[in-house]
């Protein structure tokens, strides 16, 4: 990568690391601090806590397309004043309907999309991947570091300052967008990085895209609604208080992570994605029957945290990597698009549907409510096709010379380890899903020479 890509791709990565700390630090406080907001209810708590996910769902598309017409970094820099405008209301909201309405706010700062999009815009093709790579290692660190590091600084400034702390966040991304961030010499909508409308009906009809989409949809509607049950079962079973929780949350993280890591070597080297899904789906779905019935036993409890965690984790890795596989040449951004909005969707609905259950069975019904989503999925993923060990590959096409790009694509398709090509001459590159061990690109780079 040239110094500049470098910095590109560092500097939206940071980006993403300050959006994510800011929505997930406040998850495992959340619930102790809302209760005594002006109007507080079970269902309304819960409906707070997952508000954001319904607009960062609904706009995230809409949103990549927009930058296609107005400019990424425009698009980013509003993305981020939203943000921190809902986070400043939610800093000063002293009722519940106050929250839920900064909540909602901070959603409509729907920005991943059009990030992703800007990091595809200003790294060449055969380096994208590697800088897409750094992106998704910067969430997923980002998701761990907000979980352990939420209680102890809301111990130190309060629920209220860690609003104010994100929207300070929002600022310096601001300030990184305008001041750090390259201006792309042109914008392309990129089949591999963003949502196009047209594969919008191909990439919905595919059955074993939405059944990633299912997954992702469940995974973190359980998470947001097993937040809202976390700190009672920590308080009632170790008598920690949300400010002191850190103590539980630090360990588990480290040994979830640490447990993490075998389990995707497993799954990607030894191809046994599928396997390894369906086993965290069971990890899970245990480690939550296990939350329902611990009561105040503190060991049973700290055992069963570290089951979630882990299994969460190595679903968090492995999804992504399914939808790559699995989504036809060329639709991988689209995928990627819907994937993502089914995340968010799942996230509010984790929320208000945790939160209901909560006010009619307390902790232990939204633990069997997050039980009843788990074994739900079990099936879905079961019988789900066993997905080939492909990858994604771009090959530019040389440029000022027209060809017909279904026989263009059919040439592509006769190379040895080529599964399937789509020609996006909008790019001027040909999308190719491969088995990298018969593919040779240097057959690939003559076709596209001509």
């Amino acid at each position: 990568m040239t110094q500049s890509e470098i910095r590109a791709t560092g500097s939206l990565a940071a980006i993403f690391a300050m959006r994510l700390l800011g929505l997930f630090m406040i998850y495992p406080v959340f619930a102790g601090y809302a209760r005594h907001l002006r109007g507080a209810t079970p269902e309304m708590i819960g409906l707070a806590l997952g508000a954001y996910g319904l607009t960062q769902g609904l706009l995230q598309i809409p949103f990549g397309l927009l930058s296609d017409r107005v400019g990424r970094k425009i698009i980013v820099i509003l993305g981020l004043a939203l943000f921190g405008a809902g986070s400043a209301v939610a800093a000063l909201a002293t009722s519940i309907v106050g929250m839920i309405l900064g909540r909602v706010l901070q959603g409509t700062g729907a920005v991943g999309s059009v990030i992703l999009a800007l990091v595809a815009d200003l790294t060449r093709e055969e380096v994208r991947t590697k800088a897409m790579a750094i992106v998704g290692m910067t969430i997923g660190f980002s998701f761990l570091v907000a979980i352990a590091a939420g209680p102890p600084i809301a111990n130190e400034i309060g629920v209220p300052g860690m609003f104010w702390l994100t929207a300070l966040m929002a600022l310096i991304g601001i300030a990184i967008t305008h001041g750090l961030v390259p201006a792309p010499s042109r914008i392309v909508r990129h089949h591999d990085a963003e949502a196009v409308p047209a594969l919008l009906a191909r990439v919905l009809r595919d059955r074993e895209l939405l059944r990633l989409d299912f997954g992702i949809f469940t995974l973190h509607a359980i998470l947001t609604a097993s937040f809202l049950a976390v700190p009672a079962l920590l308080f009632s079973s170790l008598h920690l208080s949300p400010g002191r929780d850190w103590v539980v949350y630090l360990p588990v993280l480290v040994v979830s992570a640490g447990l993490m890591v075998p389990a995707i070597i497993l799954a990607e080297r030894r191809q046994r994605l599928k396997e390894v899904l369906i086993a965290a789906i069971i990890t899970l779905a245990a480690s939550l029957l296990a939350l329902m019935l611990a009561g105040s036993v503190a060991a049973v409890a700290v055992l069963a945290l570290v089951g979630f965690f882990t299994g969460f984790n190595v679903m968090e890795a492995i999804l992504p990597s399914l939808v790559t596989k699995i989504a036809p040449a060329g639709t991988k951004g689209t995928a990627t698009g819907v994937y993502s909005s089914s995340q968010f969707i799942g996230i509010f609905v984790g929320g208000a549907g945790g939160g209901g259950v909560f006010a009619l069975g307390g902790a232990a019904g939204v633990f069997g409510f997050a039980l009843i989503a788990a074994l739900l999925w079990l099936p879905v993923a079961a019988t789900m096709r066993r997905p080939g060990h492909f990858s994604s590959h771009l090959v530019p096409l040389r440029m000022g010379e027209e060809r017909e790009p279904a026989t263009l694509a059919a040439t592509f398709e006769t190379l040895p380890g080529v599964i399937e090509a789509a020609v996006a001459a909008e790019e001027g590159v040909v999308h190719l899903k491969i088995d990298r061990a018969r593919f040779d690109p240097a057959a690939a780079a003559r076709i596209a020479a001509g």
